[in-house]
């Protein structure tokens, strides 16, 4: 099953507004992926597994909340931004990639979709200009290289609702090396989905109050 229908099934209370905006990703991808290479043509295939669903599963840890300012760095095809701007209306996302073609395709899926919490930058991460309350990402670089890029954008002692704000980032396979002496914790997405593709999957969350690594 690769359709709306399991997006159903994880996101049962998503609005008639949700659904049809969620249903609407598929045929903007096809459409697009054909002209400009944003996803592998294998994975079209699984888009909504592969692509929409991992996103949704930064959602699935129960850490970013409403209202607040996310940054998605490196957002490619506009992954996980759209995805999770879709699902928190409340939230304003801003997504950034150095790919200039890539940023418009992302610019055309939002203007499209008439997301209205979303801007979209030619911009690499160290460029930008926050503070945000929370930085999304997707196997974008090595962890401590990337704590280094977005150091400049976070809030300092950010409180997002009762919760501190911070970073989540879909990575997969073994993250042992990468986050020794980094303050994390590790929620692997095959506690919440079935599906055999996540059985590596995780998203690792760094608190906004100290995106440092130790020694």
């Amino acid at each position: 099953m690769d359709s709306m229908a399991l997006i159903e099934h994880y996101f049962p209370d998503l609005t008639p507004g949700q659904r049809q905006q969620m249903e609407a990703l598929g045929p903007f991808y096809a459409t697009w992926n054909a002209r400009i290479n944003l996803i592998s043509r294998r994975d079209m295939g699984h888009f909504y597994e592969r692509h929409v669903l991992h996103s949704l599963g930064i959602a699935q840890v129960g850490k970013l909340v409403e209202p607040a300012h996310v940054l998605d760095v490196g957002t490619g095809g506009g992954f996980p931004g759209i995805p999770l701007a879709i699902l928190y209306p409340q939230c304003h996302f801003h997504l950034v990639d150095s790919i200039q073609k890539k940023v418009r395709v992302v610019e055309e899926v939002v203007a499209a979709l008439g997301l209205e919490n979303v801007t979209v930058a030619h911009q690499r991460a160290e460029k930008v200009k926050g503070p945000f309350s929370f930085v999304v990402s997707r196997a974008v670089t090595q962890m401590p290289r990337f704590l280094a890029w977005i150091r400049g954008v976070w809030e300092p002692e950010v409180r997002a609702g009762k919760r501190p704000g911070g970073l989540l980032a879909l990575k997969g396979g073994d993250l042992s090396a990468e986050l020794r002496g980094i303050s994390h914790e590790l929620f692997d997405l095959s506690d919440y989905y079935q599906e055999p593709f996540f059985e590596t999957k995780k998203v690792v969350y760094v608190s906004g109050a100290a995106p440092r690594q130790t020694r």
